[in-house]
């Protein structure tokens, strides 16, 4: 499983498509996303685990770790029977189905050529036009807003409700992640 790809290993890219039931997502416990992994290349389950290469720091030590690109995801290609079958491992807390999946198709070949690429993909959260989000580091950590996207960086709308009024900056998009609103009563 060296490259991220379960049972895709020496499979081609075409393999994304190949025939054998829908695509589902499984949402996996916390860091069981290798075991699933596993307990599905036994069972000789079709999936794909996209993992990544990254840095870890336990003290002073340095250490090169292997991790999945999305923490707490693994795509199975299969029945919902198969799907089933690893859920009673107790390792999952949900099975997902994909509504469209010829996009999912489209997305995970995608992924799949950048990391057979060898180019370096961070996690980053899903930010949508609309949503509330919060700086997560750096000079504004804590700092929270909406998000709205305008040409290449993210804009950043901080809203004073009682007065009607808005300003906005420009931020990487990266220190953000989505929150729930607070409330401050």
């Amino acid at each position: 499983m060296g490259d991220g790809c379960g049972s895709l290993a020496g499979l081609g890219l075409s393999a994304m498509d190949a025939p054998g039931g829908d695509w589902w997502v499984l949402h996996t416990r916390p860091r069981q996303e290798k075991a699933v992994a596993r307990d599905l290349e036994a069972l000789n389950i079709f999936h794909y685990l996209p993992l990544v290469n990254t840095v870890r720091y336990y003290g002073r030590r340095k250490v090169q770790v292997v991790l999945p690109l999305f923490a707490g995801y693994v795509f199975l290609r299969g029945s919902v029977e198969q799907a089933w079958a690893v859920e009673r491992s107790g390792r999952l807390a949900q099975i997902i189905a994909v509504h469209d999946q010829d996009r999912l198709v489209d997305e995970l070949h995608n992924l799949r050529m950048v990391l057979d690429s060898g180019q370096e993909l961070d996690p980053h959260p899903y930010l949508r036009e609309g949503m509330w989000v919060e700086v997560r580091s750096g000079p504004l950590k804590g700092v929270q807003g909406i998000i709205e996207r305008k040409r290449r960086h993210s804009r950043l709308v901080l809203q004073i409700e009682a007065l009607g009024q808005a300003t906005s900056l420009e931020i990487d998009g990266t220190l953000l992640e989505p929150v729930e609103r607070a409330m401050c009563v």
